[in-house]
């Protein structure tokens, strides 16, 4: 169904690529988990995890998931929305004017309250994490949800944990300080 154009990017879990949808054209992003990560099942049940959460997630400030599947491989791949941009990492090196990082902010806080109040805790919110598109002035989106958490409404893991308790998961310099002492987020 999808046409692999470039590969956009790479990292410890797979690839990911720039494809277009056959029959309709639209232009999509697509992450494979990598092959030998496969046969553990706890990286597939993570990895169906971030499907379903970024799936419950439709916003401007937020990337979604279209489509989940298999490769002929077998391996397992995940369909989002293409976001144009740069990663924001790469714009936080040089200095911005405070009405920019307000924008920035504020887009990113309403990309955040959807996800929070869909029971979505993101848990590696950082730079790499956000896409900025500059091409019709600053348009952040929030990506990358494979170690986010589904919280029933009392806050409790929503669907089992798939992670060992008290294992801390994320960007230790980006993390809020319960969720670096192994907490409740």
């Amino acid at each position: 169904r999808y046409l692999i154009e470039a590969q956009l990017g790479a990292g410890a879990m797979g690839r990911v690529y720039r494809a277009r949808h056959v029959k309709v054209g639209r232009e999509v992003a697509i992450k494979v988990l990598r092959a030998d990560l496969v046969r553990g099942t706890r990286i597939v049940e993570r990895f169906a995890r971030e499907a379903e959460v970024a799936a419950r997630l439709q916003h401007p400030n937020v990337v979604g998931v279209v489509d989940v599947g298999t490769t002929p491989a077998g391996e397992q791949l995940m369909v989002m929305e293409l976001a144009p941009g740069v990663p924001l990492a790469e714009l936080v090196g040089a200095p911005m004017p405070r009405d920019r990082v307000v924008a920035l902010l504020a887009q990113l806080l309403r990309g955040l309250s959807h996800a929070h109040a869909a029971g979505v805790v993101h848990r590696d919110l950082k730079p790499d994490n956000v896409l900025v598109d500059r091409r019709a002035g600053d348009h952040a989106r929030i990506v990358d949800f494979g170690i986010a958490v589904l919280r029933d409404g009392g806050g409790a893991p929503a669907g089992g944990r798939l992670t060992d308790a008290g294992l801390v998961v994320g960007t230790p310099m980006y993390m809020a300080p319960e969720q670096a002492r192994g907490k409740a987020i």
